[in-house]
């Protein structure tokens, strides 16, 4: 797998410009992936390359078709210091799934990288940098395909027994 290097604080309308929202199949989207902020992106990707970043990935508004368009290039893991809040939860429901790594400044653009979730951690250059771990839940979620296949896929719905304040 290969890296593709991003800074702090990528929002989601560098990861699919805002004309593009008109589009809803992944694949087509996924041309237009970066368009704009690192235009070969949408050209090179390969399947299982991993976008890395810095902070606040994916901040500003809510679409959905941001990580839409990296699963529709390819990128099945996006790996940052910290995401925004809605970015994570719409890339966990289109089966994008987003890993935090604190160290992702020591990777570098095009590096190649190997992730293992179970043992919690990502290994570049012959160096292991920790990573958070997935909760099964998250990860039931993205191996389904997404929100919707999981919901699909479950012989009962969950009951959630405690009451939120």
């Amino acid at each position: 797998m290969r890296t593709w290097k991003f800074g702090d604080n990528i929002d989601t309308d560098a990861i699919i410009p805002g004309r593009f929202l008109i589009i809803n199949d992944p694949k087509e989207l996924a041309k237009h992936a970066f368009e704009g902020t690192r235009t070969e992106f949408a050209g090179e990707v390969k399947e299982g390359d991993v976008v890395v970043a810095g902070k606040n990935f994916g901040c500003g508004s809510s679409r959905e078709h941001a990580p839409m368009a990296l699963l529709g290039g390819g990128v099945h893991i996006v790996m940052a210091q910290s995401f925004a809040r809605i970015f994570f939860r719409n890339a966990v429901n289109v089966g994008v799934l987003p890993v935090v790594c604190h160290d992702t400044g020591r990777i570098s653009d095009g590096a190649k990288i190997k992730i293992d979730l179970k043992k919690g951690y990502a290994e570049v250059d012959n160096q292991k940098l920790a990573i958070e771990s997935v909760p099964p839940f998250m990860q039931n979620i993205i191996d389904a395909g997404g929100l919707v296949n999981y919901a699909k896929s479950l012989k009962e719905v969950p009951v959630c027994t405690k009451s939120r304040r």
